[in-house]
């Protein structure tokens, strides 16, 4: 039974989450607006640039869940979830998700993005296994800070391995679906890299590597993402 793996920003949807999360919490003025909208693109273009500090990232996106109870929290996630992410989830990613259900292969998203926000995400999403960047939790209240190792660039790898030794998986046969040059790592790692409408650093290593590139946000390739994945 082989392992999929996917990237879940800007991947299986056409947006990333963690700064769909900070959209929406400047929107409905939950946080200092101007400050935290500013903080936010400053994150985003770094982890687009391969530069950002997942440290420092986690500390800015854990604070309002540190600042908030845990269910006002799980309010402001259900609005979110209805008006951001469902509208950016792709029919494409659906029915290669679906592709590997039927192959029999185990799904797992792996993300740096916070579980807080991915979990449902996954569930969503009929993906049963998840490794993301995790919140640390004492008496039902988030503290702010990242609990073990952030699944980002190299971190994916360590976590994974954590993960495959637990649930007794191995990588043979893998496949993996990243848009991001930030996840080199794991592409590397994997038996089937594949890149997924990518970044223009990806885009260039993957067909230099001879990796297959797809997309998923162009229903045309749909039938032929399922034919020969």
């Amino acid at each position: 039974m082989a392992l999929a793996i996917f990237d879940l920003d800007n991947t299986l949807l056409a947006g990333d989450s963690d700064y769909l999360w900070g959209t929406f919490l400047t929107e409905n003025h939950y946080v200092d607006v101007d400050t935290y909208q500013r903080q936010n693109e400053q994150f985003y273009q770094q982890y687009l640039a391969g530069s950002m500090d997942i440290f420092a990232f986690s500390a800015f996106q854990f604070a309002p869940l540190a600042n908030t109870p845990i269910e006002v929290l799980h309010r402001w996630r259900e609005t979110y979830l209805a008006k951001k992410i469902d509208p950016i989830i792709l029919p494409a990613a659906r029915q290669l998700i679906q592709f590997h259900h039927e192959r029999g292969d185990t799904l797992l998203i792996i993300t740096a993005t916070n579980q807080f926000i991915t979990e449902p995400i996954a569930n969503k999403l009929a993906i049963p296994h998840l490794i993301a960047t995790i919140p640390e939790r004492v008496n039902d209240r988030y503290t702010g800070k990242v609990s073990g190792i952030p699944s980002y660039q190299e971190g994916k790898i360590t976590r994974l391995n954590a993960w495959l030794a637990t649930h007794h998986h191995d990588l043979t046969d893998s496949f993996f679906y990243s848009d991001s040059h930030n996840d080199l790592p794991l592409l590397n790692y994997v038996s089937h890299p594949v890149a997924v409408d990518p970044d223009p650093t990806l885009h260039r290593i993957a067909k230099q590597h001879n990796w297959r590139i797809i997309s998923l946000r162009q229903c045309n390739q749909v039938v032929e993402l399922n034919r020969n994945p």
